[in-house]
């Protein structure tokens, strides 16, 4: 039997990854009472969580962050000690085969198993395959066989692992921590249950109890529902080339009707969820994916539609200069994971289109693949020096811009803002 399980109100915390998600689930956790260890693998990160600042663009965080760090109750360190609680927010990539990549959470394990003790609770926030939260318990017990794993329904276990992925939008992810309901799978009930009593410290929202398979291919769904309606949209915008039709135009007057929503066209999908969390499907079970595969096709073939468009205009000059207006995977952040206007600006300065200008306010300085090909401009420089206009992201700022300045231009506008 499993000794008594310590309270979460008093329960010690340790997140493992501090980026998008386990940086606001920390201090989340921090501004609650719970003592709080973060740990990354990068020192530069640590270093500036323990300033009390932040490494990435995220409203209000900064605040909460630095609060959490006054009070003594959030510290980042390269390595955690002894807790009662580990939360696993480390990033789940694909290989260049679209194969799911979970070596980031079996590193995170490998730390985290030599510290267990009786009555401790594992939670995986990280988007996963599904069976990675049975991978977690078959790997703390490859390493912990003194320590009772939990097994189905099974309530006698020393330890507890649950899953309970992220839900959270970037730009709004201190109130979706709160706001939104969240799914809590777990190996056994008991297990599904002792992570909820963690989340029911700060989550308004409901929670909603069943098995970790479930709660993988959950967040998966999700994900991929949104990448099959993002990919019809794109499919028609391609369409409406051909045809010389709005598609924007088109969108908004099917859109009256009382049963359809059709989402908005772009230059193709990214981020750490979207871009991703489907090819997980699609390896599990890649012959009863064709939906799936086909929206994947549909938005990884969007960036490729774009720089056609761009390599036409640029033709149409001598000495084109081409000013691209937002490099993040969507709107307000700094979030360059999986980001179609990256592949797009990197391809157009590998074949040299023309002279690119680079406008994204939420960088301070380009990325190395760019750093040599283009230059960080502002919106004011930009529109003076620029025959072509390509409109990459939506971000607050250039929805400001005077559409009198753009008419002498030539506007690729990808997300219909100047429409």
């Amino acid at each position: 039997m499993s000794e008594m399980i310590p309270s979460p109100s008093s329960a010690r915390v340790a997140v493992y990854g501090l980026g998008y998600v386990g940086l606001p689930v920390a201090a989340v956790l921090a501004s609650r009472g719970f003592d709080v260890i973060g740990v990354d693998i990068s020192s530069r990160i640590v270093d500036i969580i323990n300033g009390g600042k932040i490494h990435i663009v995220e409203p209000d965080l900064e605040m909460v962050v630095h609060a959490a760090v006054s009070s003594g109750k959030l510290r980042a360190t390269l390595e955690a000690g002894e807790a009662d609680v580990f939360i696993i927010a480390v990033p789940t990539p694909f290989t260049t085969d679209k194969q799911p990549d979970v070596s980031f959470i079996r590193k995170a394990v490998e730390a985290i198993a030599p510290k267990l003790k009786k009555g401790d609770l594992v939670v995986l926030e990280s988007t996963s395959p599904v069976g990675t939260t049975e991978q977690i318990r078959d790997w703390i017990g490859q390493q912990r066989p003194d320590l009772v794993a939990p097994q189905g329904d099974k309530d006698e276990a020393d330890i507890h692992i649950a899953h309970c992925p992220e839900r959270v939008l970037p730009g709004s992810v201190l109130r979706e921590l709160v706001d939104n309901d969240r799914i809590i799978g777990g190996i056994s009930v008991r297990c599904a249950e002792h992570a909820a009593e963690l989340y029911q410290t700060f989550v308004r929202g409901e929670i909603h109890l069943t098995n970790a398979r479930t709660a993988e291919l959950a967040k998966l769904v999700e994900n991929a529902f949104r990448d099959v309606n993002i990919a019809f949209a794109n499919e028609l915008s391609n369409i409406c080339d051909e045809l010389d039709i709005n598609v924007w135009e088109l969108i908004s007057l099917a859109n009256k009707h009382p049963r359809v929503n059709i989402l908005s066209p772009g230059p193709g999908v990214g981020g750490h969820c979207i871009a991703v969390d489907p090819w997980f499907i699609i390896a599990a079970s890649p012959a009863k994916s064709k939906v799936i595969r086909a929206a994947r096709d549909v938005n990884d073939g969007m960036p490729e539609v774009v720089i056609e468009k761009v390599r036409a205009a640029a033709r149409k000059l001598r000495a084109p200069v081409v000013a691209c207006f937002g490099l993040s995977y969507k709107r307000d952040i700094d979030d360059l994971r999986e980001s179609p206007a990256m592949d797009i600006v990197e391809t157009l300065a590998r074949e040299q289109v023309g002279q690119l200008l680079i406008v994204e306010p939420n960088l301070k300085s380009l990325p190395e693949s760019l750093a040599k090909s283009g230059r960080l401009v502002d919106i004011k420089e930009a529109m003076a020096e620029a025959d072509i206009i390509l409109l990459l992201v939506d971000h607050r700022q250039f929805k400001r811009i005077d559409r009198d300045l753009l008419k002498p231009k030539i506007v690729i506008d990808t997300r219909g803002i100047w429409r």
